[in-house]
């Protein structure tokens, strides 16, 4: 799949589906020629950080670990001025922002520092990727770089991972999750598809479905195949599909 790409960012890659991305993407018959994979704490003792290490040692030539904290301004400038000095002119062709976290509660239950956190990680976090002095000339380079029409994750592309508790037309099973920085992820993505479709980035939300990570528990998809599917999917995007809203075989979801 997103074998096609030559560069790769995904946040989030220590653990979860970030990790299974960064491992299926290296194993695959096609893998990708660079990937950048990013957490927030490179020095953590989790058993998911060290996987991500054993990883980037057993592909040292591919796999670059940097810290990236989607919260923290100062920390994306930083990581940057990194991912610029390793895709060079080449730019980036795929930015994966698998960093999100969910609320449960409802209006009368949820805190305000609860309501912000979610909103500077789910929303803050990936549109400040796309501001000129972050990310954006790297994507635009990847465009120019691109000698294919169209527009697809071989060449400049930004692929949010949200989920079904972001669309407004499941607001009646999905409220107790108070969604709405997870919704706000999804405008801000329709929004970016506007902005950037004269650069010819693409720009799409993919659900995983419900999958065996901290986030979302234990549920009935499993983590390898949801991720299978999202890198098919990837694969498969075009033009046709930028500002798209679909799950991990590929069916449109409602807003």
């Amino acid at each position: 799949m997103a074998a096609k790409a030559c560069s790769v960012l995904i946040t989030g890659a220590n653990r979860g589906l970030g990790l299974e991305m960064v491992k299926q993407m290296v194993e695959s018959p096609w893998p990708v020629r660079q990937l950048l994979a990013c957490c927030r704490d490179l020095d953590g003792l989790r058993a998911e950080v060290r996987g991500l290490r054993d990883l980037a040692k057993k592909h040292p030539n591919v796999i670059t670990v940097l810290r990236l904290d989607t919260t923290d301004p100062c920390s994306i400038k930083e990581s940057a001025k990194q991912v610029g000095s390793l895709v060079g002119k080449a730019g980036l062709n795929l930015l994966v922002n698998n960093t999100g976290v969910l609320t449960h509660g409802t209006m009368q239950t949820t805190s305000t520092q609860d309501m912000q956190a979610a909103f500077n990680t789910n929303i803050m976090g990936p549109m400040d990727f796309t501001k000129v002095r972050e990310f954006l000339p790297y994507l635009q380079a990847a465009a120019t770089a691109s000698e294919k029409p169209g527009m697809s994750c071989s060449k400049p592309a930004v692929v949010s991972i949200s989920s079904t508790v972001g669309s407004m037309a499941t607001v009646k099973e999905m409220y107790s999750f108070f969604p709405m920085a997870s919704a706000g992820l999804n405008m801000l993505t329709l929004c970016a598809t506007e902005e950037f479709r004269k650069d010819e980035i693409l720009f799409v939300v993919l659900h995983p479905g419900w999958v065996c990570t901290d986030m979302g528990g234990e549920g009935v998809s499993l983590t390898g195949r949801s991720v299978e599917g999202l890198l098919s999917v990837m694969d498969s995007l075009t033009e046709k599909q930028t500002g798209a809203f679909l799950d991990y075989e590929g069916k449109v979801m409602p807003w």
